[in-house]
């Protein structure tokens, strides 16, 4: 069992969870991620780790409640525990001396970005983020940005903070000036990545993204997350999560995430009918009284 020592919600439906795993704290670096389930009759889904404390042995998880399992798992709180994390997965973000490295960060997509700008920061490059969200409330992880010394550019879709419009548009307008660019590093919905590596295609400034392709073991073996690459079908768990942006294929990617779409959508609905159909727990745990079908809870670790 891995213990929740911290949970805070950082945004509507988005979620900061603290969680004691040291072997995991010791060995985490830029860019991997974990594999977790919420019960133990549930679905296994890879999340970045955001960062991590060795001396504390927790790592940080930001989790957006978008299907059922992220929706359940945004119920916790501390003192409750997860009964299954396997990491750290995938391999790590590449970090050396480049120069000035863009970092762009679409909605949470920022939380998976956060830890590979403070690295490429610690390495001696100009880091620029490129953040952007639906509305000031989306934007993420703004200030622990800036006082790692990354420089920051917020844009957000309806202009209610930073600039208006997308993050490709503020990308668009750094490479409109002449400035100098050396890498770009882009992570969020499969279309913006695309996005960003038809822009920075031409100029060819190295772009690379990270897929948060569709995972069930991330050890390669059940190929349920392979991208169709330039080279040839790749593994996003074992030979990602990043990968040179000018070698995907986007539409497969973007295909294959949406192939069970209809049974996520039939789980969401009967997740959030329960939801709205549940009383008052009569214990502390809400998870267990809204949703019988996780069975016997654990709190703190311990049975």
């Amino acid at each position: 069992m891995f213990a929740i020592r911290a949970a805070c919600f950082l945004a509507p439906d988005i979620k900061r969870f603290e969680i004691e795993a040291p072997r995991v704290a010791r060995k985490q670096r830029a860019g991997q991620f974990v594999i977790v389930r919420v019960h133990e009759r549930g679905e296994r889904i890879p999340l970045t780790i955001a960062g991590s404390d060795p001396g504390a042995g927790t790592i940080t998880l930001i989790v957006q409640g978008i299907g059922k399992t992220t929706k359940l798992m945004n119920t916790l709180e501390a003192g409750d525990a997860i009964p299954d994390l396997v990491g750290p997965l995938g391999r790590p973000t590449e970090v050396e001396r480049y120069g000035t490295v863009v970092v762009i960060g679409g909605g949470v997509g920022t939380a998976i970005a956060y830890p590979s700008a403070l690295a490429l920061k610690a390495a001696g490059n100009r880091v620029i983020a490129i953040i952007g969200g639906r509305t000031r409330e989306l934007v993420l992880l703004e200030p622990e940005l800036r006082a790692g010394g990354v420089e920051v550019v917020v844009v957000t879709d309806d202009g209610s903070y930073g600039q208006k419009g997308l993050v490709t548009d503020a990308l668009r307008d750094r490479i409109a000036t002449g400035e100098q660019i050396d890498r770009v590093l882009a992570i969020g919905p499969v279309r913006m990545m695309q996005a960003v590596a038809e822009l920075t295609r031409p100029l060819k400034i190295p772009t690379v993204v990270s897929l948060n392709a569709l995972m069930v073991d991330g050890t390669g073996m059940c190929g349920g997350c392979r991208v169709q690459t330039v080279d040839g079908p790749r593994f996003a768990c074992v030979d990602g999560p990043e990968f040179d942006a000018h070698t995907v294929d986007y539409e497969i990617l973007a295909r294959r995430n949406r192939m069970y779409a209809e049974a996520e959508a039939a789980a969401l609905r009967s997740f959030l009918a329960a939801e709205a159909a549940a009383e008052e727990p009569p214990g502390p745990c809400q998870l267990e009284a809204r949703h019988p079908e996780v069975g016997p809870r654990i709190r703190g670790g311990t049975s």
